[in-house]
């Protein structure tokens, strides 16, 4: 089956494609904004498979049957600012759309999002994509999913847009598989010839003054690796010596005066601080130390430089970072004190499989079809909307 990517970045949809469909892409396209991503999987594919720089004037001269692309989630994503559906960054759905379902008709398009595509801030620019596709000849489902029912030991929450030519859509297969623990994830991870180098070359025991308070104060004096392996398995958003110093009862008031002890003159003044927002209703952002356990937040943000080693004192390497995210053992991240964040900026492989796997049936005839132009499908309740008629976009997900 003939698949290319566009706008792929790092390349987690376009390898999880070659793993369904049983061959490399036969050809990548981007725009010029894009190459410091996708660079590293022009790498991995040894240069080998061409790549049409769109903005460039390069275009593909063969048809394929599926096109996939992950193009850049900030604009939908609220973990960013500015988000929402005038954001400047979802012009690149909408142009990414418009050309591969206007100049090279295949018969499958999908991609990859923020879970907003699927929700209230999402609403204008679904529309917009739903009548690029009806305008070309395509009906539209939005899948939403978490990459955990994927199998990913991450809370990782995603929509999926596909284009099916004609005027049906396919009921998808809903997902719920076993994950294996993030620590084990990790710990699989075996010596490599490179990228084992900590992506945060500090000491996680030593430089976070946070996590010594945990170590040496709370339990008193224990080591990494024991309070790792003690640590119970808690919510993703829990596992940050922050959120654990809460959860043992104490408050930054009593942190302060340890931080003022051992000599933490600046950390002294952020507990007070911490302390008078907390006390006043208001919320903090928690970015120190993570622990592993059972399963992480979404690999994004502060993940790659403060998730420590499950056993080891340090934090975790940039090869085990790609592993977190299903990228093969000898994927090479180029220049990767500069890219680390790219390893996040992609599609768990394990969640993609998956996805790739639904468009390889839908072309097998091994999907059951509706009559209607629009569904939107929901994985982690397994519920299915068939949408007759645009006005009825507005009520999902509202």
């Amino acid at each position: 089956m003939k698949h290319a990517s566009i706008v792929p970045l790092i390349g987690g949809e376009t390898i999880a494609s070659e793993r369904v469909f049983g061959q490399r892409p036969d050809y990548i396209m981007s725009y010029s904004p894009f190459y410091a991503n996708d660079k590293h999987l022009l790498h991995y594919y040894d240069l080998e498979v061409p790549y049409y720089v769109l903005d460039k004037g390069a275009i593909p001269d063969q048809k394929v049957d599926v096109v996939s692309s992950v193009c850049p989630c900030a604009g939908l994503s609220m973990l960013s600012q500015g988000y929402g559906d005038h954001n400047e960054n979802n012009k690149w759905m909408i142009q990414t759309t418009e050309y591969v379902l206007g100049e090279l008709k295949p018969e499958v398009l999908w991609g990859e999002n923020a879970p907003g595509l699927a929700g209230k801030i999402g609403k204008n620019i679904r529309e917009q994509l739903y009548k690029i596709g009806r305008d070309n000849g395509y009906s539209m489902t939005i899948y939403r999913t978490k990459s955990m029912l994927h199998g990913v030991p991450q809370v990782r929450e995603r929509s999926f847009y596909f284009f099916w030519r004609g005027d049906k859509t396919p009921i998808l297969n809903y997902y719920n598989r076993p994950y294996m623990s993030i620590e084990d994830t990790i710990l699989s991870v075996k010596d490599t010839n490179s990228l084992q180098t900590p992506i945060n070359k500090k000491t996680p025991s030593k430089d976070d003054p946070y996590y010594r308070f945990v170590l040496e104060e709370i339990h008193g004096g224990i080591t990494h690796a024991e309070f790792a392996k003690q640590v119970p398995p808690t919510s993703a958003r829990g596992n940050d010596v922050s959120g654990y110093i809460e959860k043992m009862g104490y408050n930054y008031l009593q942190v302060a005066e340890w931080m003022e002890k051992m000599g933490y003159e600046r950390e002294v003044q952020r507990c007070k601080y911490r302390y008078d927002k907390l006390n006043s209703g208001q919320s903090i952002m928690r970015r120190g130390t993570i622990i592993p356990k059972d399963y992480i937040g979404a690999f994004v943000g502060h993940y790659p430089t403060m998730l420590t080693h499950p056993v080891e004192d340090r934090y975790i390497t940039y090869r085990e970072a790609l592993a977190i995210m299903g990228m093969p053992l000898d994927f090479i991240l180029l220049d990767p004190e500069k890219s680390a964040n790219h390893i996040c900026q992609n599609v768990p492989v394990p969640t993609a499989v998956d996805m790739a796997t639904e468009v390889r049936e839908y072309l097998a005839g091994n999907r059951e079809m509706i009559d209607s132009t629009l569904t939107f499908q929901y994985n982690g309740t397994q519920k299915l909307e068939i949408v007759k008629d645009s006005a009825s976009l507005e009520t999902f997900f509202a």
